[in-house]
């Protein structure tokens, strides 16, 4: 099954069924947005976002090893550059 796997990115090739083990809160939560026949999409897409934010992560820390943490000043500029907000950079504490 393995050889089967293989080659495909996160979202294509074929379908394959698994068995999942989830608690019944988390379940019940995913059912009251999706409904009983939307769990497996569901479920395939948080798997696309929690692998997009594992390669993400591997990202920054290979960047951090290479060129140090980010200054958080400077993300906090960014930030807010980016959201249109004010930037706290400055702000006393």
């Amino acid at each position: 099954m393995a050889d089967e796997d293989e080659g495909f990115l996160p979202g294509d090739g074929p379908s394959s069924g698994i068995s999942v083990t989830l608690t019944a809160g988390t379940l019940q939560a995913i059912r009251e947005r999706v409904g009983k026949r939307g769990v497996s999409a569901y479920l395939e897409k948080a798997a696309q976002r929690q692998i997009e934010r594992d390669n993400l992560d591997e990202l920054i820390a290979d960047f951090d090893q290479v060129h140090g943490p980010a200054d958080p000043q400077a993300v906090a500029v960014k930030r807010a550059r980016l959201t249109g907000g004010a930037s706290d950079a400055g702000a006393a504490a």
